[in-house]
């Protein structure tokens, strides 16, 4: 018969017999876990936490599984994914997939033309792919499956909103909202989820008109924000670089130099009213969350942002989504201002050679700097962009370790935690929720996956090759892979 333990120190679920590495400021690694109600109530030794065991206690024995936080994968297009998969943009190989342009691009569309621009996320013309709410809530839930087998048990969708209602693929209009917000209500949603509001086209122009009459909208309450919240706004600045599109101080081989996706009759006019809106969102206490990629849209970002903190200091922790060309200088100023960037290191990987024919071998070796970043002290979460690549944070943080370049010795286990950090600190950071999700520290919630092998032994090209065995979120299993032992 199991002891009887205080009411505040018996656990509901524990974990034990493995390794648990907490991902907290001070570095606790424990060998079990004990939850209660949702919340993390022990991590420690198998003898510490067996004080929290209790009758109607469901215990996991680990046999030496690991425990993480659970990853959070802060930039993914769940409705999207779930309409697609299992076809990604990008292929195995790196290439536009033939089969999954088909789907998400106008018939006829030759991949091969597609890879020579470089727009993966170019889908004007194509029928849509979600039509109706129903459609569009079991899409959700598709992709929900998928994320909660990979271990994630939060997610960023970037980009909602009735700019996008027209939109090509139906995968990103106010429905789309709505049908989170029934299934959030049903209690079916099994990840947290947070939401950018979007007032402009998919990759494409806004104007200040519609973002300012928008933005009050993204102030709605939900009943649970802990598990659907709408952070703030997303803004399309700029195209990306194999399309000329970035906005740079170089210029292209046909001369120009890319320009804002933004309204506007000049240069000066679209920048203005960039960081317009801007200004306006952080006066409204709404995060922004910007898609830049060239150097010269991010430097007016992080003009405006400085423009906007000076104005109305606030603590939202604005970003730079991709970040392809941002500049040191831009770095030293991200972090004086608390910005975070946001990377996709498979989509930085396999554009490389893109960025290379049209601004050279120099600029694309200097693209995606996440050392820079992290040497700076820019929070910088690695994200998939899903269902441009898959959402793998595994094969993520394969690619991330690849592009940074090898640690020096004896620096292999400091990578990888920082690359883990990544995936669940740092994206909960960007979420603003850092004082209770990102790490498994008391109190803290119950998010959580169950590898089959401890990381932190393991070079990250090792890591996709590792099983995720058990996911939970608020303390609740969602996802086993096999029955686990336990008792």
């Amino acid at each position: 018969m199991q002891p009887a333990a205080t009411p505040d120190r018996s656990a509901d679920l524990v974990l034990r017999g493995g390794v648990v590495h907490a991902l907290d400021d001070a570095g606790t690694t424990g060998q079990a876990i004990a939850v209660r109600h949702g919340r993390v109530l022990r991590v420690g030794s198998d003898a510490e936490v067996a004080e929290t065991i209790v009758r109607g206690t469901r215990v996991i024995d680990l046999d030496g599984r690991a425990v993480l936080p659970g990853i959070n994968d802060s930039h993914l297009h769940a409705a999207w994914l779930g309409a697609m998969w299992p076809q990604t943009v990008f292929g195995p190989g790196g290439a536009p997939d033939a089969g999954a342009l088909g789907a998400a691009a106008p018939e006829g569309t030759d991949p091969a033309a597609i890879e020579a621009t470089g727009d993966p996320h170019d889908t004007s013309g194509a029928a849509p792919l979600l039509t109706t709410r129903e459609e569009r809530r079991s899409a959700i839930l598709r992709a929900g499956e998928l994320v909660a087998s990979l271990g994630i048990t939060s997610y960023t969708e970037p980009g909602l909103g009735p700019g996008e209602d027209d939109g090509a693929t139906g995968c990103f209009g106010q429905d789309v909202f709505e049908a989170y917000a029934e299934l959030e209500a049903e209690r079916a949603l099994t990840a947290r989820v947070t939401v950018l509001g979007l007032f402009g086209v998919l990759d494409g122009p806004s104007s200040l008109r519609d973002v300012l009459a928008g933005l009050p909208e993204l102030r709605r309450e939900t009943a649970r924000p802990s598990r659907l919240r709408v952070a703030g706004v997303k803004i399309f600045a700029d195209g990306i670089p194999p399309m000329h599109q970035a906005w740079t101080h170089r210029r292209y081989p046909d001369g120009t130099q890319g320009g804002l996706l933004i309204d506007g009759a000049d240069p000066d006019e679209r920048a203005a009213a960039l960081r317009r809106m801007i200004r306006e969102a952080n006066r409204l206490g709404l995060q922004v969350g910007v898609h830049a990629t060239g150097d010269r849209t991010i430097d007016t970002v992080v003009e405006a942002v400085e423009e906007a903190l000076a104005q109305t200091r606030t603590d939202l922790g604005h970003y730079i989504i991709h970040g392809d060309l941002v500049s040191p200088d831009a770095l030293a100023r991200m972090t004086r201002l608390g910005m975070g960037l946001n990377v996709q290191a498979g989509i930085a990987a396999h554009t490389a050679s893109w960025v290379a024919a049209v601004l050279g071998d120099e600029v694309a070796a200097s693209a995606w700097p996440i050392r820079a970043a992290w040497e700076a002290g820019v929070p910088v979460s690695l994200s998939s962009d899903a269902p441009i690549l898959a959402p793998d944070w595994r094969q993520g943080i394969a690619d991330a370790d690849a592009w940074i370049g090898a640690p020096a010795p004896g620096e292999e286990r400091d990578r990888m935690l920082a690359l883990l950090r990544a995936y669940t600190t740092v994206p909960a950071l960007q979420d603003g929720a850092a004082a209770w999700k990102g790490s498994l520290e008391p109190r803290k919630a119950a998010d959580l996956c169950v590898l089959e092998a401890d990381p932190l032994t393991l070079a990250p090209a090792d890591l996709p090759s590792v099983g995720v065995d058990l996911t939970v979120v608020d303390g609740d299993v969602v996802f086993e892979r096999v029955p686990v032992s336990s008792v």
